[in-house]
């Protein structure tokens, strides 16, 4: 089994330590991922933002135990999850992150209740717990009235709640979003975004998403900004613009 990380990883609930991947190819070495330091505290909305090309679908991977790092360390919890095997890295996946995905991955063939139980069916939870969780978790994303439908008789903005709803059905540690507003028009993807911030500041949900969207910016307590396969605190330009908006909007009211 694995080690933990000590005292100091038990306030987070992921930590990132000099995170590497590259990838080979024969002789041919690419370096993807250059050495990521990252932190997560328990109950933060955090979004990593980067371009195409900066390692973000890479760090996803890796967060989502998808994939392994070259080298570094990565804690979940209090768990540093690379020593163990692929069977309890499956496990701890399962419980303890919630995935949701740009384009829902959904089962088409099942209906709204059945793909919320998706995760606790292989968690190996009873029946009767998994259909009262999952219709305790559909009136929470406002879906209690669309139980017996398929994914094909709903919108794209319903899609993503069931998915978001399958995300919490384990109670995982953190919630794990990759673009989750990518496929969605402007009004619905705004109204995905206020269903993250009311799990996140009413019901304490931890959220990690990983976006190219800028403009996803200011929805998050914290950004973490991936250029070329490291951490750069450079701010990006729409930060500028906004801190310029916000400061002249400050003296606009500092002069009445």
């Amino acid at each position: 089994m694995a080690g933990t990380g000590g005292n100091a990883a038990i306030d987070y609930i992921v930590r990132l330590v000099d995170i590497r991947k590259t990838y080979f190819s024969g002789d041919l070495q690419v370096p993807v991922l250059k050495g990521i330091d990252a932190t997560v505290r328990r109950g933060e909305f955090v979004g990593f933002i980067g371009t195409s090309g900066s390692g973000k679908s890479t760090l996803l991977n890796i967060l989502g135990m998808l994939d392994v790092p070259t080298g570094g360390e990565y804690f979940l919890e209090e768990l540093e999850v690379g020593g163990f095997t692929d069977v309890e890295q499956a496990t701890i996946r399962n419980r303890k992150i919630g995935f949701i995905f740009q384009s829902f991955n959904l089962f088409p063939h099942l209906s709204v209740e059945e793909n919320i139980e998706v995760p606790m069916v292989y968690g190996r939870v009873p029946k009767k717990i998994r259909r009262k969780r999952a219709l305790d978790l559909a009136e929470r994303v406002g879906l209690g009235h669309r139980l017996g439908h398929r994914p094909t008789q709903l919108s794209g903005g319903e899609c993503q709640r069931i998915a978001i709803a399958r995300a919490l059905s384990n109670n995982p540690a953190f919630i794990l979003a990759d673009e989750p507003t990518g496929n969605l028009d402007e009004k619905t993807s705004d109204e995905i975004m206020k269903l993250f911030h009311e799990l996140n500041q009413q019901q304490g949900v931890t959220i990690v998403m990983v976006t190219h969207n800028p403009a996803l910016g200011p929805h998050y307590d914290k950004i973490i900004r991936l250029r070329d396969g490291r951490i750069d605190d450079t701010p990006f330009n729409w930060e500028a613009r906004e801190q310029e908006r916000l400061a002249k909007a400050e003296r606009k009211e500092a002069a009445k």
